[in-house]
Formats: structure tokens, C-alpha cells, sequence
């Protein structure tokens, strides 16, 4: 992002342009208050500061140059200034980090930047163009510095909202007189979490997406697994406000007022278990809302054993799956940070497994009072 201030010319038509292939196309931002694209950049004339403002999205090499950053003062007369952008190549960057967060959550978010410069953090809006946060829940932790050459800042947001979530960037600030350069280094894709929805076999669940109002004239759909643009396999036709789509056991609703969409899947079974992304449609799908959907099989085991005796649980599972075993009052215990626990540590727990069989095996050897209680095992889709 390069700021250029004309202070004195606020409301003038302001340009730039590269100098170095001889001013040849001038981009102009075309609409004053308000972001245009403009080929391989997007442009806003903030006519109320009087500063333009140039977003090159995904730097290339090709970007490197000289620039001429100016406004038009009259019909004879322009004002310019000359600036030099350099584009290096650095293996470490750009970085690019996924975190997840419950709702109602703190999450805080690491980024490194050269010690001479001031942290920028800002969030991307729908049209990718990433703007600075101004909110009491985001603030900026003193960084501690490495080899002299990089500080590591920590930002921290508090009371995380559905409005929280997508894309962040950091990065370092440079501010000259008449010009600012925001180098953006490190993309954060801000994932929410919602509690584990535990059912059992042959039973319906819920799954209840919330989302900002300002979507609510937007289709929505329910995902499972990878989710990602590219990937994408959505459960069902998109739904639309105010109206229900249903296909198969699956019926979709959303209610714009409340600002909520809901999946119903019906006569669960072991497939339906994993993990499930609620997504907006916009240019591209926003996918930042998921949950895990426990399964519950109808298949009971009760055991009574001696210390000192040794026992063997068999556990059935899907051979493409992640196994787990876990002790845990609720099976929703089970999940934590959206992550199974796929072992318990401890030497007098082993696993075998038969993949052919469908079957894996947890065997434990010299019982003590202290392992009683409840257990589950089973398939972590």
C-alpha cells in the first residue's frame, strides 16, 4: 500500500504512474471515495485528506520501478512526486498463518517486522482491499526484538464476534514527508469456532451458523471437510434469505432476522461426523465458521476388571480416518481447540490396528483404581 498526500489539492484528479516505462498509462482511481481497480492495482482518492491511496495485491518482480505519484492542478500545471519501489525476494515471506478461536474468545496473533518500522495491522473487507482496525478490541503488545534486526509484535483480539473473522495482514510502516509505504508481510486467516454438536446414531442435529447482518441478502451454504475456494463441496444447493432448501436429509434455513442459518440433517449415521464450515457466497466463499459433529453409535460397552488385570477394547473405525481414544465424561470433552486427542500418554496403553477389519484395538496392562471411568473410541473424520 503507498499513500501519496496533496494536502493543498484535496479535491484535484490525483494519478500515478510508472515513470520508468515513461508515464505511458496513467491509472486514476476513476470514482473519488471509494475503491476502483485499475488493472493490476486498486486505487482511492480520499478527497476529505487528500491522499491517494495505491493497493498492489501480490507483488511481482515485474512491480519494481520508479513511480510518479501526482495530481492534475490545472489544465497546464501538474504536482508530482517521485517515488522508488523496490521488490526483494525473501523466502520467509510472505508468511501466511491460520488461527482458530472460539466464539466469545481471545486470540492473539504473532508477526515479525524490521525494527526501524511501525507495525501496521489491518483486515481485508469484501473486495480484498485491507483496511486499518480502529476498535478497543484489538490491541498491540511491545515486541521483543531479535539479532537487533526484527521485533516479534503481538496483537491481541479480545471478544471474538463472527464480525472478527477472515482475512488479517501485518506488516511494517515507512512514513516520509508527503508519503507512506505499508510493506504487508504476514496474511492471518481468522478461523471461529463453534462448540462440538454431539449426537447419536439415528438422531437429527443441528447445525446453527451465525453470521453478520451485513450478509444477510447473500446466499449461504453448509461444507464439509476441506473447504477451501478451490476445493469447495457444499452440502446442498446454497439457500437464499427467507427460504429453506432441502435436499436429502439435509435441510437448509435462514433466518435473516436473527441473523441466522441453520443445517438439519436427519437419521444420522458414522459418515455424517466430521468437521463442517458454515460459508457465505460473496466473489469468493467465506469459510471461517466451523464445528465438529460427533456421532454417537449405538453400540455400549461395559467392563469390570481387577487390578492388576490387563484388558483389551476393540473399536471399529473407517480405515481412511484418525483413530482416537479418549477418557472423558462427555464425548464432546474429546475435542478441544477443534483438535481429537487421538492417544492417551501413558506406557500401559498400546494400539494395534487392522485396517482390513475395520477394527483397532486399545490394549491396557496392569489395571489401577485410577483408570475407572468412561472412554471413547472410535473414528475422528
Amino acid at each position: 500500500m503507498i499513500k501519496c498526500e496533496h494536502p493543498q489539492y484535496k479535491t484535484n484528479p490525483k494519478y500515478i504512474c510508472k515513470e520508468s516505462d515513461g508515464c505511458s498509462e496513467r491509472k486514476n482511481p476513476g470514482v473519488q471515495g471509494e475503491w476502483m481497480e485499475n488493472g493490476d492495482v486498486s486505487l482511492y482518492d480520499d478527497t476529505r485528506a487528500g491522499v491517494l491511496m495505491v493497493f498492489f495485491r501480490e507483488l511481482k518482480a515485474a512491480d519494481a520501478g520508479t513511480y510518479r505519484c501526482g495530481v492534475k492542478v490545472s489544465d497546464y500545471t501538474e504536482s508530482f512526486t517521485e517515488l522508488q519501489l523496490s521488490v526483494r525476494h525473501d523466502a520467509k515471506y510472505p508468511k501466511s498463518v491460520t488461527e482458530s478461536v472460539y466464539l466469545g474468545g481471545e486470540v492473539n496473533i504473532t508477526c515479525q517486522i524490521p525494527e526501524e518500522h511501525e507495525v501496521h495491522f489491518c483486515k481485508e473487507d469484501d473486495n480484498h482491499i485491507c483496511q486499518t482496525i480502529i476498535s478497543s478490541k484489538v490491541r498491540e503488545m511491545s515486541g521483543s526484538s531479535e539479532r537487533n534486526e526484527e521485533r516479534v509484535v503481538t496483537v491481541s483480539i479480545s471478544n471474538v464476534s463472527v464480525r472478527d473473522a477472515g482475512v488479517y495482514w501485518c506488516g511494517a510502516e515507512t512514513r516520509d514527508t508527503y508519503l507512506t509505504f505499508i510493506s504487508l508481510n504476514t496474511k492471518i486467516q481468522l478461523n471461529l469456532i463453534m462448540p462440538p454438536v454431539v449426537r447419536h446414531e439415528g438422531e437429527s442435529a443441528e447445525i446453527i451458523c451465525s453470521y453478520d447482518s451485513i450478509y444477510k441478502s447473500k446466499p449461504k451454504s453448509l461444507c464439509k471437510g476441506k473447504c477451501s475456494t478451490r476445493d469447495r463441496n457444499p452440502l446442498s444447493e446454497t439457500v437464499r434469505e427467507e427460504k429453506e432448501t432441502k435436499t436429502g436429509r439435509l435441510t437448509l434455513n435462514d433466518d435473516v432476522t436473527a441473523g441466522v442459518f441453520t443445517g438439519t440433517i436427519t437419521g444420522l449415521t458414522a459418515e455424517d461426523a466430521g468437521k463442517y464450515w458454515c460459508a457465505v457466497t460473496l466473489e469468493t466463499e467465506l469459510n471461517y465458521l466451523y464445528t465438529h459433529l460427533i456421532v454417537i453409535m449405538n453400540e455400549e460397552l461395559n467392563l469390570t476388571k481387577y487390578e492388576g488385570d490387563d484388558v483389551s477394547i476393540q473399536c471399529k473405525h473407517h480405515d481412511e480416518d484418525q483413530k482416537s481414544f479418549c477418557k472423558a465424561h462427555e464425548a464432546s470433552m474429546c475435542v478441544k481447540d477443534g483438535v481429537s486427542f487421538e492417544t492417551i500418554r501413558d506406557d500401559r496403553f498400546s494400539f494395534s490396528d487392522e485396517a482390513s477389519t475395520g477394527v483397532f484395538t486399545v490394549n491396557i496392562t496392569d489395571l489401577r483404581e485410577e483408570d475407572s471411568g468412561i472412554y471413547w473410541c472410535g473414528a475422528h473424520v
